[in-house]
């Protein structure tokens, strides 16, 4: 028997998802202000957080405690603040109610903000992905045309253990890997902006060389991050030209240019000479 295609999302022309394989390497934080960053090239662009168990999108873009709308089909509007679109269940559950549900029902959850949501005209969807290689995972491969995926991981040894499962993961379900993102390359010190790389260095390079894929950026631990997102206000939203909104605009055409380059070099057959 052969499967079908799995089918796009009205509204969306590329689908990317932002993964890890361990939590708390900021793929959330990272998510929010690539998407912030790729809105100042131009691009209409969502955020589809499909953390079910722990959604921090809402909280990120300072839509907390929000509800959304429904169209006339009982279709999700999405919310939208600093120029992006959004969708998660946090905008459905109290948010301080524990999801305790089985892996089926989570999938389930999934299935309908994915295929439930009125989307306006996007360019790109970012899918943040909850940490691990599990459901949630699954369930996005098999059906919606994911275009990449970026996996976002810090330079220590166990995120990178973590970061090669998700690799090997999203092979197998062939997604395309566009490429590495190394969150918390360096500490900045806010008294004297010394630079110290505490977690480590050079594990996104080595990880991008061993998969023969791009490694995006560095990013560095810095606390304005931190300080920003948990206030709802993402860095590239409101400093847009700073030092560090500069490093995620330089990851977002980067991103962009290899998966321009990756649906290319797909639309063509490879040709074999025997």
């Amino acid at each position: 028997m052969q499967l079908s295609e799995p089918k796009g999302i009205p509204g969306v022309k590329n689908i990317l998802a932002i993964a890890s394989g361990k939590g708390g390497v900021g793929k959330s934080t990272t998510t929010v202000n690539l998407a912030l960053a790729l809105k100042l090239e131009g691009a209409r662009v969502g955020i589809l957080d499909a953390d079910i168990y722990g959604p921090n999108q809402p909280t990120m873009l300072g839509l907390a405690g929000k509800h959304p709308e429904t169209t006339a089909d009982k279709r999700l509007l999405p919310l939208t603040n600093h120029g992006i679109q959004s969708m998660s269940i946090g905008y459905l559950i109290d948010p301080d109610a524990p999801m305790v549900w089985r892996g089926p029902m989570v999938s389930r959850a999934l299935q309908q903000l994915l295929n439930e949501t009125a989307w306006d005209n996007l360019d790109y969807l970012l899918i943040d992905l909850p940490p691990g290689t599990g459901d949630i995972q699954l369930t996005l491969a098999q059906k919606v045309p994911v275009d990449g995926a970026v996996i976002v991981t810090t330079p220590q040894e166990i995120a990178l253990q973590d970061a090669r499962k998700a690799i090997e993961m999203f092979r197998k379900v062939k997604v395309p890997i566009l490429g590495i993102i190394e969150n918390m390359s360096t500490y900045i010190c806010t008294q004297c902006g010394h630079h110290e790389a505490i977690f480590g260095e050079g594990g996104g390079a080595s990880i991008a060389k061993r998969y023969e894929t791009e490694l995006i950026a560095s990013l560095p631990l810095d606390k304005r991050i931190r300080d920003e997102v948990d206030a709802g206000q993402p860095t590239v939203a409101i400093n847009p030209n700073g030092d560090i909104a500069k490093l995620y605009r330089a990851a977002a055409l980067k991103v962009r240019a290899v998966l321009e380059n990756s649906k290319a070099a797909r639309k063509f057959p490879k040709i074999v000479i025997e």
